[in-house]
């Protein structure tokens, strides 16, 4: 547990110029403890020793990423590193006034869905051979469908049979074959930041990898509705030329990660509800 006096301790440790500045409890995720530092800034601290492994990934790279982008991103602003108080790498990154997009109405998000796609038609180029290895995204989607079965399994939801079905109808596409791209990884509702109307940031790229942009592109079904769900693909479509495979790649890991999303719906309800609105949309077209 990182608490006030450990997140100021380690401050006064590595960066003694922050360590007054007021500290705000944000929350804590699956991956992080997040505590607001000033106006400004947050601290990014895991909670587990894998998630340590995914802030050092956001180190590296975020850096280099966030100078092709159109959208900003959390380039950490001061590096924390492992102490005799806490055993693994954190970071200092910007503080974004704005809004998660799981915390608004799906039919709101329309209005930033050509951002969003072109954020993804910038960042979906050909990665270096050294970019981060993820077990779990940027891969083949047909090797999700015994762990979808078992969560499916496990939660008894009215609609299990025709997840499964549907998943397996979508996962059957042609794999992806072309040069691995850089992935973000993550880019539900709950790390989509919007303001005013316009998407201001996109957060969170701790699964940051290189393979097939598929997974990325599933926000079509858990982040919008129908309507700004195709012209979302068609800003993508224009930009990156997918095919039909592609897509429908897409829609089977908009069933894989919504079903997860389900897994803790008292600890987390706000992905549970992400959840519950990209099984609805998958299943529906």
């Amino acid at each position: 547990m990182v608490d006030e006096d450990l997140a100021r301790r380690l401050l006064r440790e590595q960066h003694p110029d922050l360590a007054d500045l007021p500290l705000t409890w944000v929350g804590t995720g699956w991956d992080n403890a997040m505590w607001r530092l000033g106006a400004h800034l947050m601290l990014r601290f895991p909670v587990r020793k894998e998630s340590a492994l995914l802030v050092e990934h956001e180190q590296v790279w975020l850096p280099v990423l966030a100078p092709t982008l159109p959208v900003e991103v959390p380039v950490p602003v001061r590096n924390g590193v492992p102490g005799e108080s806490y055993p693994w790498a954190w970071s200092v990154v910007p503080w974004f006034e704005a809004t998660t997009a799981a915390a608004t109405p799906p039919a709101s998000h329309g209005a930033w869905a050509e951002q969003l796609a072109d954020f993804f038609v910038a960042l979906h180029v050909p990665a270096p051979a050294d970019a981060p290895d993820n077990p779990v995204r940027g891969d083949d989607i047909a090797v999700r469908r015994e762990p979808l079965r078992d969560r499916l399994a496990q939660l008894a939801l009215t609609d299990s049979e025709r997840i499964a079905a549907r998943f397996d109808e979508l996962a059957a596409a042609p794999r992806w074959t072309g040069t691995p791209v850089w992935v973000h990884g993550d880019p539900h509702p709950a790390n989509l930041l919007e303001h005013d109307g316009a998407l201001r940031a996109v957060i969170d790229f701790g699964d940051v990898t290189s393979g097939d942009p598929a997974c990325d592109l599933a926000t079509a079904w858990m982040t919008f509705d129908a309507p700004a769900r195709a012209r979302f693909r068609a800003r993508i479509d224009a930009g990156c030329g997918w095919d039909d495979a592609m897509w429908r790649r897409a829609q089977a890991w908009a069933l894989h990660l919504a079903v997860v999303m389900q897994m803790h719906p008292v600890e987390y309800p706000h992905l549970a509800a992400v959840g519950r609105h990209g099984i609805e949309q998958a299943l529906a077209g």
